[in-house]
């Protein structure tokens, strides 16, 4: 009985040229487009994210269990987010009034001004970042992608 390890799986040329492009588009592109949203806007991606996912939602208002499930982020990180959120007038927890278990945060004025003004350029960023660069069938490629990987996680969100 040998006592070695079973020999790993090793990727291909082409897997490892896959692997080492994911790992560089991702934090590029990302930066990239962080970067034009913070001058653009003042805003940092987490306020986007909540603001845009409130905006998005019956009543600008969601439970704050299913923002952060929906965000992939935990509770606590959320609970940070949205006080520093908070002190700046853009969102408000509430309790839910029909069970009084959870509570809701809501979308204020304020916060739905901030990201109708920040989309435009945000949605530039992007288009200039990433959609620019890619011919249709690359897009559809990307689509694909997306779709695989996520269908395979029960618990990844939907994407809005």
């Amino acid at each position: 009985m040998s006592d070695a390890a079973p020999e790993p799986h090793w990727l291909t040329e082409d897997e490892m040229r896959a692997w080492c492009a994911w790992r560089r588009i991702f934090p590029l592109v990302n930066a990239e487009i962080a970067r034009d949203l913070g001058k653009d806007s003042g805003l940092s991606e987490a306020d986007y994210d909540v603001l845009s996912m409130l905006s998005q939602c019956p009543g600008r208002r969601r439970r704050i269990s299913g923002l952060a499930e929906h965000l992939l982020w935990s509770r606590s990180r959320l609970s940070h987010q949205l006080t520093r959120m908070e002190q700046r007038g853009l969102v408000r927890r509430e309790e839910v009034v029909a069970d009084g278990r959870g509570a809701e945060v809501v979308l204020t004025e304020a916060g739905l001004g901030t990201i109708g003004a920040a989309a435009p350029a945000h949605l530039e960023s992007v288009r200039r970042h990433l959609f620019d660069l890619l011919t249709p069938a690359q897009l559809e490629a990307l689509i694909q992608l997306g779709d695989t990987i996520t269908a395979r996680r029960a618990d990844a969100p939907p994407c809005g």
